[in-house]
């Protein structure tokens, strides 16, 4: 089974007018080359899905794509989201209320927000190849935010951890009886910075103790390095996937990669990182231009005790999981 991952999803603003005049795959360019060889793929959903509802107040920078770009989501096989981050709400409640029911006619499973705080921390499952798949989101941005009454997301304080990061390991314990496979995306951190926080790297460790089988982190804007914690990937940031955003020179959010995972029934054997790169409102391959982002992923990842391999004919970096006494190898 092939499990794709992908950072930042953004079709607000000027992707949002560029599809009002191009074909819903539009955004995705050649990556569904890559992308149609997984059974199920995952995004961070960076923006509301609505016609209607009003900016919220204090906000800088408000994300909003007309629902009928749920179509741009189908064409790239997305299949979950995660709703857990600091622009679902970007338009009010109303907003978020009317994005739902899109997700949903749409087939296209949601975890991380809600319209109360029991749907907030639902997780997601979806049977693939024969396999539970299982889904939570959790966000450390906009505590105000936080779901409870009504709607919002599922907020867990990294920083200053307290009962509630207890309440999301016991989530991932009673998640993982259910599913075989167990994803937690993390909406952490603020933007910028390549070095993983010592709080994101002690509460992954933590929750792939609990089950996880997968920590996926994004926020930054940038990807960051992977760490690979008993035979488990944590990804600390998969970066931007596609967006309008002005791109820094030095930090280059431009960058980033799908990340395949594969994984035999429950157990996750290989990442595979498939450089991407964002140009013109829409994300493809990197190709020849990729080696600055593959060098950085291998040296971040290096730093985190983590060992990988460019496959020149397929393209990709890929990171090996499994130790040689659990392959049989």
């Amino acid at each position: 089974m092939l499990i794709a991952l992908l950072g930042d999803v953004m079709l607000g603003r000027l992707v949002n007018q560029r599809l009002r005049r191009a074909p819903a795959g539009y955004v995705w360019g050649d990556t569904v080359s890559v992308l149609g060889q997984a059974d199920l793929t995952i995004a961070n959903l960076e923006c509301v899905l609505a016609d209607g509802g009003e900016p919220a107040p204090g906000k800088v920078f408000h994300f909003r794509s007309d629902p009928k770009n749920v179509k741009s989501l189908c064409a790239a096989g997305i299949g979950m989201v995660s709703l857990a981050n600091n622009h679902v709400l970007d338009y009010g409640p109303d907003a978020f209320r009317e994005m739902i029911p899109v997700l949903d006619a749409a087939g296209i499973l949601h975890a991380g927000a809600g319209l109360d705080g029991d749907a907030a921390r639902r997780p997601a499952v979806r049977r693939v190849c024969g396999t539970a798949v299982g889904l939570i989101a959790f966000t450390d941005n906009q505590p105000d935010w936080e779901a409870d009454g009504g709607p919002g997301v599922y907020y867990i304080p990294v920083e200053d951890p307290d009962r509630r990061v207890a309440d999301l390991l016991d989530l991932v314990r009673r998640t993982k009886t259910r599913v075989q496979i167990l994803v937690v995306s993390a909406h952490w951190g603020p933007n910028w910075g390549s070095g993983a926080p010592g709080e994101h790297r002690s509460l992954a460790r933590a929750l792939v103790e609990a089950g996880a089988d997968v920590i996926y982190g994004h926020s930054p804007h940038i990807f960051r390095g992977i760490e690979v914690f008993r035979n488990r990937p944590i990804i600390y940031s998969a970066g931007d996937f596609v967006d309008d955003y002005a791109v820094d020179p030095v930090e280059r959010n431009d960058q980033s990669f799908i990340f395949l995972l594969e994984a035999d029934g429950g157990t996750p054997r290989t990442l595979r990182l498939h450089p991407t790169l964002i140009t013109d409102f829409q994300v493809r391959l990197a190709g020849k231009g990729s080696r600055q982002a593959v060098d950085r992923m291998q040296r971040l990842s290096r730093h985190l005790g983590t060992a990988s391999a460019w496959n020149a004919d397929g393209g990709f970096l890929e990171v090996p999981l499994s130790t040689e006494a659990e392959t049989g190898i």
